[in-house]
């Protein structure tokens, strides 16, 4: 896949861009709702013999327009979201540097400039897809703004028990620690990375090493607490099973300032200082709680440590 950023005032890239059917939207977690858009933009690139694309947008949108903090945490940072994309077989991936300048533009611009201009024959995007300034431009006026140079196909809504799957709905679900509902969403696990630092290793002298791992800030990392999960070397193919506690330590550290994400993995014993791995994130075990010693701590993890050898059994 050819990755491709665009910047505002627009720059013709290549005069003999090849055609192409593009999936637009910002596609943070490319959950099964993102899915059915790309792979329909897909199936009409086969049928018409041309190169599939996909067109996002970075930083997110709210971000630029002042609606949230400056820095927003993701379903799917852009790297992330780079590799899913490709994962799903699309030839080119056009990243639009969203600015206030960018964002002005009215939306017979948007479509003459980067839809029209980059040789697009088909556009595929969700009903509630929105573009041009103040997102006036909707899929019911994509078909005058398009100027007859281009077809299009709009993709209904994607809904699981009667609810739409959103990227705002999985957000919801990931900070209320639900991970064991995300892979009927996603349709995969979440995963988040990071780099494996050095911490107080008081997990090696009670029996239970772990893995201390400094995840990337524009993540979304569930909230305090114990969660069976997997984690593998980035680029590795092999998963091993753990048990993965978000917090604060509050057993050693009464004034802890930030929470770790610790990883004890079984059967494992290899040095990873400084690698970096991928969290998978399945099922929530408990809260986190402070102990009156050592060994009532020890035993705690004892039955965390079977309830998800137990989990991954299943």
């Amino acid at each position: 896949m050819e990755v491709i950023r665009l910047r505002f005032p627009y720059k013709k890239i290549n005069a003999e861009n090849p055609p192409l059917a593009l999936a637009l939207g910002y596609f943070d977690g490319v959950h099964r709702g993102h899915q059915q858009v790309i792979l329909e933009a897909k199936k009409h690139a086969d049928e018409k013999g041309i190169c599939s694309a996909v067109m996002t947008f970075d930083p997110h949108p709210s971000v630029v327009l002042g609606k949230t903090e400056q820095q927003i945490q993701s379903i799917t940072p852009l790297t992330e979201k780079i590799k899913i994309i490709e994962e799903l077989g699309i030839d080119y991936l056009f990243i639009i540097n969203f600015t206030t300048e960018f964002a002005n533009l009215l939306p017979q611009e948007f479509i003459d400039q980067y839809v029209i201009g980059l040789n697009v024959m088909h556009v595929v995007a969700g009903f509630d897809f929105t573009y041009g300034r103040m997102g006036k431009g909707t899929m019911e006026t994509l078909p005058f703004h398009s100027r007859n140079q281009f077809s299009y196909s709009v993709v209904p809504k994607f809904t699981q028990a009667d609810e739409k799957v959103s990227s705002t709905r999985i957000r919801k679900l990931l900070k209320e620690g639900r991970t064991d509902t995300l892979l009927s969403l996603l349709g995969r696990y979440y995963t988040t990375s990071g780099i494996v630092i050095h911490g107080d290793k008081r997990g090696r002298t009670i029996g239970f090493p772990t893995a201390n791992v400094d995840i990337n800030d524009d993540y979304i990392i569930p909230p305090l607490g114990v969660y069976a999960v997997r984690m593998k070397l980035d680029k590795d193919t092999q998963w091993y099973n753990g048990v993965c506690n978000i917090g604060y330590k509050p057993t050693f550290n009464k004034e802890a300032l930030h929470s770790s994400v610790e990883v004890h993995l079984f059967n494992f014993n290899e040095d990873i200082y400084g690698k970096e791995v991928v969290i998978q994130w399945h099922l929530p075990l408990r809260k986190e709680q402070k102990f009156s010693g050592i060994a009532e701590l020890v035993a705690q993890i004892e039955k965390d440590k079977q309830n998800s050898l137990n989990y991954f059994k299943n």
